[in-house]
């Protein structure tokens, strides 16, 4: 094991031994739950705890016998991929008795389980809250009735709680991402690309109701993600007389030669009086008001169904292990507390806190208060909605102002699903800011040679749901056509420039920032969006475009699994994209379940390629026969893929067979993830804003003149913020041989794979373990804050 720095906080002080962990999920079922049940018993087995399955939720707990289990590592082989709940859910009135929760106390002692991890919504949390309270309480009169021995008081002294939030809705609040959220966006998804083609064709509008009986987050991302003509959520009710402004839209929108209408409902949608909004309802006023052929499709269980993405798994897994990290640390005098995710981080945020605001929505909702019901909701729910306020609609011309200024978009690098969402945002929002819009065709080359036209607000009109780049992209810098490129932008008089693409389109920014001292064309605000499948950005832990592959690679790395269920004792080598780049193999690798991702940031040798096949040659002993190795393509220029399956098919021989795959350009292709969607269309937004602040503070006497670092910047996910980074302060977190970050986030995940894959690893815990309180923000943070 590497030497452990004396700063850091490693978890193998936490010892579970003695402890016994139950698990459970209660509520509605929701994607990733599986994921986050297999993450709970594998880190308690690991950590030498007992687990056990509490069947059925509550319902389970109240009948024990058969319903409490004792699990085993290969309990929850399998499961990953699996939607729903494989211990299954179910609603329980006796545990709202306490009589109930007197049967549940007696059938956990039975089996020393004194520590229960929760998985469900705010109803099952706040019933585990109450059942920690009441547990000494409950224990005493077992022990009055005879049921029980008064050394069992003593020993099971208090009951520990951890919950995770498992809901389609997105409804509570303290965490960004509730597990299932953005699976159920994928399904609503791809029911709205399969409509438009159909709605396009006969020149229909559709009315899609979703789920979302108490919070609009289902219906207000898809909108966003697929570009709706309105949007009907119980936080944010349409003003009196909405039902004159929709139908003035949506006819305007077809004189545009718009041959579809989307119009997305949640099924809790209210009016300004409380009084609800069907889709029926919808429906009739269009077709009554307006004529137009209109259908209803209501979506239902779909949204609960289906495999987890590559999101919600990695998700799952982050909690679950964090949960038992939680369970472990925990005293009698922790409160009972919640993992949650925000930004990029995983936190604890004490239980009731969160179940108390999102009882607050509802209350704000109840008195129409509903500008404090949305910032109830946290920041993130409230910057969705302000950039679909920003998109969604067209001012006329008379009522825009007029900047006159000419902001130039261009796409640069290899093309990443989640670029023309990008592009499209920042057309319609520069519009909106009074800009005139460019488009440069083909990146820095169409550039040099004057490819470069106006875009109006209609050219991009179905913009989000289309894969690879419209633009056309070219993986060319600028720096051999900074004159040609010069001359352009004077030609054209550009002053401000958008440029989405990867570590292409960084290093571009970075050549025209120090070429401005030889052309003054240059001095003008620059800002790059990250733009790539490879997520190889310095300053973003986050890049537009790879969360699409992920999902390619975690769905084909499902599929491939599932033909070894056949076969038995496979071992499947699989080599990922990425260039330099781990991050697609590793969180591949989490996603799906692999037993070992090989990447060129943690260099490996012949000895762990041996460890490794006497790992899977120990597992193929065990009830799971098959294995999966991920490689990065440039993992090392020696050990190649070809090398890995050579040395596994040679040393696995009478053990186990090998096969490869090498998943290549489906990587790069699809339609964009919803995920991508949602963040090339928001730090679009922001970025063109920024663009804008920049150019009233730079121009001066007639024109823009910007020389000074911060106005070329790169707008990055940084763990919770959105921030603008001057590419010159970057230079020095850049590898630019290999095209990587120096220190990448997500290096800190790589032992959780181990972890979960049954490898004996030092996992650094300094990040967690400290409890926060909900923060309550104030309208003026949504517009700096979180995604």
């Amino acid at each position: 094991m590497a030497h452990q720095p004396a700063d850091k906080k490693f978890f193998e002080n936490l010892s579970g031994a003695g402890k016994a962990i139950g698990v459970l999920t209660s509520g509605g079922d929701a994607q990733g739950m599986n994921a986050a049940v297999r993450a709970v018993v594998r880190m308690g087995i690991y950590v030498e705890a007992k687990v056990y399955f509490v069947y059925e939720g509550y319902q389970g707990m109240v009948d024990g016998g058969d319903n409490i289990v004792e699990v085993s590592w290969e309990s929850v082989s399998s499961i990953l991929q699996v939607g729903g709940t494989v211990i299954g859910s179910a609603r329980c009135k006796e545990f709202r008795t306490r009589e109930g929760r007197l049967k549940a106390a007696y059938n956990l002692i039975q089996r020393g389980i004194t520590n229960l991890c929760v998985i469900g919504g705010d109803g099952s949390l706040t019933g585990a809250n109450l059942f920690r309270e009441e547990w000494s309480g409950l224990l005493e009169e077992l022990a009055q009735s005879g049921m029980i021995e008064e050394e069992a008081v003593k020993k099971y002294v208090y009951l520990n709680i951890v919950g995770m939030v498992g809901s389609i809705d997105n409804d509570f609040c303290g965490t960004d991402m509730t597990i299932g959220t953005d699976s159920a966006l994928h399904r609503i998804i791809e029911v709205v690309d399969a409509i438009m083609t159909t709605a396009q064709s006969h020149q229909r509008t559709f009315v899609l109701e979703v789920m979302g009986r108490h919070c609009g987050y289902l219906a207000l991302v898809s909108a966003l993600a697929c570009g709706a003509d309105w949007v009907f959520i119980p936080e944010y009710p349409p003003e009196e007389g909405w039902e004159d402004q929709m139908c003035v839209k949506l006819s305007e929108n077809r004189a545009r030669k718009k041959r579809l209408n989307i119009i997305i409902v949640a099924e809790g949608a209210i009016d300004s009086h409380n009084k609800p909004i069907t889709s029926e309802k919808v429906k009739d006023l269009v077709v009554q008001q307006l004529g137009f052929d209109t259908r209803v499709t209501i979506l239902g269980h779909v949204q609960r169904g289906g495999t987890p993405s590559a999101f919600d798994r990695i998700l799952a897994s982050r909690m679950g292990v964090e949960a038992v990290l939680a369970l472990l640390e925990a005293t009698p005098d922790t409160p009972a507390c919640v993992v949650s995710l925000s930004g990029n981080q995983a936190v604890r945020l004490p239980l009731m806190e969160c179940v108390q605001m999102t009882q607050e929505v509802q209350k704000a909702m109840d008195e129409t208060k509903f500008c404090e019901a949305v910032r109830l909701r946290g920041r993130s729910f409230e910057n969705n909605l302000n950039t679909y306020k920003l998109l969604s609609h067209r001012r006329p011309d008379a009522e825009l102002p007029k900047t006159n200024f000419n902001v130039a978009v261009l796409n640069v690098g290899a093309p990443a699903a989640g670029m023309n969402a990008a592009v499209r945002s920042a057309v319609r929002v520069g519009i909106t800011e009074g800009h005139n819009m460019f488009a440069v065709i083909d990146g820095f080359e169409g550039f040099a040679r004057g490819q470069i036209k106006e875009i109006s607000w209609g050219d991009v009109g179905g913009w989000t749901g289309q894969g690879g780049s419209l633009l056309g992209t070219k993986r060319t810098l600028p720096a051999k056509y900074l004159e040609k490129i010069a001359d352009q932008m004077r030609t054209n008089n550009i002053n401000a420039l958008m440029v989405i693409g990867g570590f292409e389109a960084y290093e571009s920014c970075l050549q025209l920032a120090e070429a401005r001292a030889r052309f003054e064309e240059f001095c003008i605000p620059i800002c790059v969006l990250p733009a790539t499948i490879s997520n190889n950005v310095p300053g973003t832990d986050f890049s537009i475009g790879a969360d699409t592959a992920l999902n390619a690679i975690v769905e084909t790395c499902d599929r491939i699994k599932q033909s070894a269920s056949g076969t038995k004792r496979r071992v499947f080598i699989i080599e990922t994209m990425g260039g330099y780049c781990g991050y697609l193999a590793n969180m591949g690798g989490l996603a799906a379940g692999a037993d070992a991702a090989y990447i060129f940031e943690e260099k490996f040798d012949i000895r762990e390629l041996q460890a490794n096949v006497e790992h899977l040659t120990e597992k193929m002993k065990t009830s799971i026969q098959r294995g999966l190795v991920l490689r990065n393509e440039n993992s090392n220029e020696n050990y190649t893929t070809d090398f890995i399956y050579q040395l596994y098919s040679e040393e696995g021989k009478g053990v186990f067979d090998c096969r490869k795959n090498v998943l290549g350009h489906m990587q790069q292709g699809g339609a964009p993830s919803p995920f991508d969607r949602n963040f090339g269309t928001k730090i679009s937004a922001k970025a063109i804003q920024w663009i804008s602040k920049k150019l009233r503070e730079t121009y001066r006497k007639g024109k823009v003149f910007a020389n000074t670092e911060d106005s070329v910047c790169l707008l990055g996910m940084r763990r919770r913020n959105l921030l603008f980074q001057p590419v010159v302060e970057l230079k020095d977190q850049a590898d630019f041989v290999h095209r990587i970050p120096k220190e990448q986030w997500w290096l800190k995940l790589r032992p959780l794979m181990k972890i979960l894959a049954k490898y004996k690893t030092s996992y650094d815990v300094s990040d967690s373990g400290q409890l926060e309180h909900v923060a309550r923000h104030s309208p003026k943070e949504a517009e700096t804050g979180a995604i």
